[in-house]
């Protein structure tokens, strides 16, 4: 069932376009600037939920070899459609819970960009980091993105008035009291605190190296940002990346990411499989 959720909603999404903006793209190059802080001449990168190819195809045009693992066959599509002959790349059609075409530790990066966006009870969860961990070489780094809940209550809950009392507060998504939410599949999107992202990694034998807000508040002046000339854009995103890992900022965002790095003699427990 969540399957047919996720598949209706990209199947009439436009997320080619998500990151194109102004305002979109400070989460896709602050997702950047991490990703290329641990790469080196020769890894090889593997992206589970890829989406429609905007890192894959980015990370393959610097000349990396990168396989791409994607659930919905419309964003396949579109990925396929834009890939060039100098690209080392590759998509196959799977499931971030079960990597079963990709050995271990195989890869010096694993990017875990979407998958954790869409996956709504804790089994799945640690399911999905281990086997991003599991494909990882020892020593490697995992990147996981996350929908925050708190920026996306104060930008479309409040500032755009999108918050619906008798549908999101009495059906129980979002606390009336502490505001946190519940999602379920039919939701979408699952909504997390910093919080939750850290009692979800401590079951995993891994080195964080950096938590940040990936996107900050570029959703909330997302109308300010799209105005502003690439001077003024630049020295904006300057500022935001210099701020975007202060503990007194990290919940403020949207979008996060967490960048972790897997250790030498790591094991998978049972009860994250």
């Amino acid at each position: 069932m969540t399957n047919k959720y996720i598949i209706d909603f990209y199947n009439h999404y436009n997320e080619e376009n998500r990151l194109c903006a102004k305002h979109g793209s400070v989460e896709f190059l602050t997702t950047m600037h991490y990703i290329n802080k641990y790469l080196c001449q020769g890894d090889k990168i593997i992206e589970i939920g890829a989406g429609t190819g905007r890192y894959s195809h980015a990370l393959a045009m610097q000349g990396y070899s990168v396989d791409a693992v994607e659930l919905v066959e419309h964003n396949i599509d579109i990925f396929k459609e834009k890939i060039v002959p100098e690209e080392n790349i590759s998509i196959i059609q799977g499931s971030a819970l079960d990597l079963f075409a990709f050995g271990s530790n195989t890869y010096d990066m694993t990017l875990l960009l979407g998958p954790m966006y869409h996956l709504y009870n804790d089994k799945d969860k640690r399911r999905a980091l281990s086997e991003a961990i599991r494909v990882t070489k020892p020593g490697g780094i995992v990147i996981a993105a996350y929908v925050i809940s708190d920026g996306c209550l104060i930008d479309d809950g409040f500032y755009r008035e999108n918050i619906d009392i008798d549908n999101y507060i009495k059906s129980g998504l979002i606390d009336g009291e502490t505001f946190a939410t519940s999602s379920e599949p039919k939701d979408l999107f699952e909504l997390v605190r910093k919080e939750d992202i850290d009692e979800l990694m401590s079951s995993f034998d891994v080195t964080r190296l950096h938590y940040a807000a990936s996107d900050g508040c570029a959703l909330l002046i997302r109308e300010r940002l799209d105005k502003m000339d690439d001077n003024m854009f630049d020295l904006y995103l300057k500022y935001h990346l210099s701020v975007c890992e202060r503990s007194d900022m990290v919940g403020f965002t949207s979008h996060s990411i967490d960048v972790f790095r897997k250790n030498q003699s790591i094991t998978i427990s049972s009860q994250n499989k």
